[in-house]
């Protein structure tokens, strides 16, 4: 009979693009397809996995490593033979211990296409202003994202939340795959050898058999101890306290305590719970109050807690629901984790023995040790083996080349540039009350929100914070001009909106809403920055725009923009005042200013209607007094038009 390999995915709109097929080497069928050629590269491979721990096999960076089987599996969406490998990513307490692999679209199968020469196939395509596909002629990384399905026969130009519905119904209709939901929740250590935290509740009789004390006795409440210090033994500080630890039933019969603690996951597991209920002394919460409140509206929470708190929080919950304690199967209708804030950007170039540069992308790994507070960081050569240290570069050292950094004084060398945690080993902490002491809490805020998306790892840069406090400078001398010319005219009065400021006042107050509604807070204040620009420009501010900008900023900077809103003469707090009202009949735009490149290079800008044809805008593009020099005596190749973006023309 021959074997069917399942595999569970996220992502079936892919299908089509799946080339290979990986199993953990410890996968049963692996025996039953390998070619008999095989059999001893495998066990060799086999036997390497076996001296690596979890850790070591799931590390994202490191070199990937694996064997051909000899076998083929059928992709049932193609009917094509694809080869199947076993790699040491892929394990058997995950999932199936098995893989599709789509290296178009999944970076870790990339990286192994790429090494083993497996070919890859784009399935999934972004998507351009018009929204029609952009297929890459090559790729050097996996596009993760979503888009329209490309290549992909009877899904093809469906958006990927549609094309993963219609491939499901075929699959299902094929009857070789059906939907599911898959929960995996890791072994749940969760008792402690320690003073601090909750005293289990739990009573051991002399044959070691547990017993819940009397729901009286609660709360259990740690006993006051002088030495709560290790005990030196496998017995835990609680074991100290004698009083404590002997516990007399209503009956006479005598118990002894579990002295184990539970861990702080006790508490942060149903906390949320609490909150609505604090002061109760008969009940974690009244039934009345927590199906009103239930479940809660947004939580946000650091991406170190996605997988520990979180997780063990809805496992907490499903089972306070299962016991129908609580009337909501979910705790939190909407989750978004807030990604970390890195040290600065460390520079690192690889030396030889001699002292000479070596290129970052001739190394084959680079790790590194923290040793009393500083990094060493190694590098060995792809070719040779050959190891080479790391050398601590400055900033002004290196200089952007395209997406990487090279040295300055050697260009051509590639500059190892990454950001770490910030830890006191590494000696790279920002203490916040510095930052805020220096710059102020409203930059500081501003300045963390304006580092990129909420969801995304950002590396701090102080350098860069000067920029955001130039701004909160720049919005209060715009609306209430310079303290330090008294002498000054007043910059805010009520002069009439000019037709182009009012509708980008407009078309800020919508979008920073919208930004703010998807905590899109780095492009909301990007918005702010560009009328905060126009304002420059202005002899008078209109009132009206100064107070909706004032209204806008507080969110992000508090402090500053209630000092201008009391400026402005209002008498009563900004914080009472509602949102700001866009005018959508204002935000139609009649006009559209379009840069024009030559080759890549901009040489105009030129002003269309808005709802102009592509060969409307391109002939105007062509006509432009400071285009025509660039184009004369040049063979137009092509004309790129992007939608509401830009004019390219390619010319030999």
């Amino acid at each position: 009979e021959t074997p069917v390999i399942t595999v569970f995915t996220t992502r079936p709109d892919t299908l089509y693009g799946a080339t290979y097929m990986v199993l953990a080497p410890e996968h049963p069928l692996v025996d039953r397809i390998a070619a008999p050629e095989q059999k001893q590269a495998i066990e060799e491979y086999r036997k390497q996995c076996a001296a690596k721990s979890d850790r070591d096999r799931l590390t994202e960076n490191k070199d990937k490593t694996g064997v051909f089987t000899g076998g083929h599996a059928i992709n049932p969406m193609t009917d094509a033979p694809i080869p199947i490998y076993i790699a040491d990513y892929v394990m058997m307490a995950y999932g199936t211990g098995a893989i599709m692999a789509v290296p178009a679209h999944d970076q870790r199968d990339f990286d192994f296409a790429t090494k083993f020469g497996l070919p890859i196939q784009v399935v999934v395509a972004p998507v351009d202003a018009a929204g029609r596909a952009i297929i890459p002629s090559h790729l050097d990384a996996a596009f993760e994202g979503e888009g329209v399905a490309v290549n992909s026969a009877v899904i093809n130009n469906m958006p990927t939340a549609a094309a993963a519905e219609e491939i499901t119904k075929v699959i299902e209709a094929e009857g070789f795959g059906f939907r599911s939901t898959k929960y995996k929740l890791r072994d749940w250590l969760f008792s402690r050898q320690r003073y601090w935290g909750e005293p289990f509740p739990i009573v051991l009789d002399d044959e070691g058999n547990a017993y819940a004390i009397d729901a009286a006795d609660l709360p259990l409440t740690l006993p006051q101890m002088e030495d709560f210090k290790p005990t030196g033994t496998p017995e835990p500080p609680l074991s100290k306290a004698k009083d404590w630890l002997h516990y007399t039933e209503a009956s006479g019969a005598v118990f002894t305590r579990e002295t184990n603690t539970m861990p702080q996951w006790a508490g942060s597991c149903w906390y949320y719970l609490r909150y609505i209920d604090p002061t109760n002394a008969s009940q974690f919460v009244d039934p009345a109050k927590e199906k009103y409140w239930m479940p809660v509206d947004l939580y946000v929470g650091g991406v170190e807690h996605a997988v520990l708190h979180l997780l063990y929080a809805r496992f907490w919950h499903k089972v306070l629901f299962d016991l129908k304690h609580v009337s909501t199967p979910e705790p939190f209708k909407r989750l978004i984790n807030q990604g970390l804030i890195l040290g600065e950007t460390e520079f690192h170039g690889f030396t030889r023995s001699d002292g000479t540069y070596i290129s970052a992308d001739e190394l084959r790994d680079v790790s590194e040790e923290v040793i009393e507070g500083s990094a060493t960081m190694t590098g060995i050569h792809r070719q040779t083996s050959e190891k080479f240290v790391a050398q601590r570069l400055t900033a002004e050292q290196v200089e952007k080349s395209g997406p990487r950094f090279v040295l300055k004084e050697q260009p051509s060398i590639i500059v190892d540039a990454r950001a770490f945690k910030m830890s006191k080993s590494r000696g790279n902490v920002v203490n916040p009350d510095d930052i805020v002491s220096d710059y102020g809490a409203d930059c500081f805020r501003l300045y963390e929100m304006y580092m990129g998306p909420l969801e995304s790892q950002k590396p701090w840069n102080t350098r860069d914070i000067v920029g955001m406090s130039r701004f909160l400078a720049a919005v209060y001398r715009n609306i209430l001009g310079d303290d330090e010319a008294p002498t000054a005219k007043p910059r805010t009065g009520d002069a009439e909106v000019p037709v182009d400021l009012d509708r980008q006042m407009h078309r800020t107050i919508k979008k920073v809403a919208d930004d703010i509604e998807h905590m899109h807070f780095n492009t909301a204040i990007a918005e702010l920055i560009k009328l905060n620009s126009e304002l420059t420009h202005l002899d008078i501010v209109p009132k009206v725009v100064a107070d909706n900008f004032a209204l806008m900023l507080a969110p992000f900077a508090p402090h500053l923009a209630e000092e201008i809103w009391l400026r402005l003469g209002h008498k009563n707090s900004l914080a009472r005042q509602p949102w700001p009202t866009c005018d959508q009949a204002k935000l139609t735009q009649t006009t559209l200013e379009l840069p024009v490149q030559v080759n890549g290079k901009l040489r105009d800008k030129i002003v269309v209607p808005a709802d102009a044809d592509e060969g409307f805008i391109v002939r105007a593009a062509l006509e432009s007094d400071k285009v025509k020099p660039w184009l004369e005596g040049k063979v137009i190749k092509k004309t790129l038009y992007v939608p509401g973006r830009l004019v390219n023309v390619v010319v030999a």
